[in-house]
């Protein structure tokens, strides 16, 4: 496949080499909007809004991936392929788990458990692991320690469903020292670890799964700006 992709309508070197993608692309119109100078938005279709700028002198791109592990599969894996990526940052909200987790806390998933099939294609004879790249889990833990901000650093579940027809799953996923929820860390991952490329997943807590908390609109603008700025700062 050449580009541009039929999913990303840039051209060769619109792109720069590490892309911080949060789920919705509003997000990342916002990101580059309020954080980013000389800004220039190289992909619309489907509404799928990526920009490209500058962040304390260094060139970076911010693009959405969209919901769940098809669509993050997609748009990550064309950046690594076609674009030359390098590395991609997921930024997004999640459900915590863990009972120590709380609302606004800040998650830098080491691993991605999954309940999906992502991986069958690889068709490989076990079980794979995707985990985060460790020189970028390192200079995000750092960035946060500079800026103040407590990160917690562990192992996070990527599920195919957000209404689970099991009301026992989450549970289940507790017990073994999951910290949160969310829908597309591990086929990201997987996408960077098929590429040989580099990946990494920062969340931000905006509810509990278990005491049914939740942020509110206010608290939650605040809690997502710490975790844009970790990410602008490990890019």
């Amino acid at each position: 496949m050449s580009i541009p992709t039929p999913h990303i309508e840039a051209k060769t070197g619109d792109i720069a080499k590490t892309v911080i993608m949060p789920g919705d692309p509003l997000r990342a119109k916002f990101i580059a909007e309020n954080y980013l100078e000389n800004v220039i938005c190289f992909n619309n279709v489907r509404n799928m809004l990526g920009f490209t700028g500058t962040y304390k002198g260094k060139r970076i791109s911010v693009m959405g991936s969209g919901m769940g592990m098809p669509s993050i599969g997609i748009y990550s894996y064309e950046l690594f392929n076609f674009y030359d990526v390098e590395s991609i940052i997921r930024t997004g909200s999640a459900g915590g788990i863990a009972d120590h987790i709380k609302l606004k806390d800040i998650i830098i998933a080491m691993g991605a458990s999954t309940n999906s099939n992502y991986a069958a294609q690889y068709k490989l004879p076990g079980t794979f692991a995707p985990l985060a790249d460790f020189g970028l889990l390192r200079k995000a833990v750092e960035a946060a320690e500079r800026l103040g901000i407590n990160a917690v650093v562990g192992n996070i579940l990527s599920s195919d469903t957000f209404y689970d027809d099991n009301p026992d799953a989450n549970r289940l996923w507790k017990k073994m020292n999951i910290l949160c929820v969310e829908m597309e860390a591990a086929a990201l991952y997987m996408n960077a670890a098929r590429a040989g490329k580099k990946a990494l997943c920062i969340l931000t807590i905006s509810d509990h799964v278990f005491t049914g908390e939740a942020l509110s609109a206010q608290e939650r603008q605040i809690t997502l700006k710490e975790m844009i700025e970790i990410a602008l700062e490990t890019a």
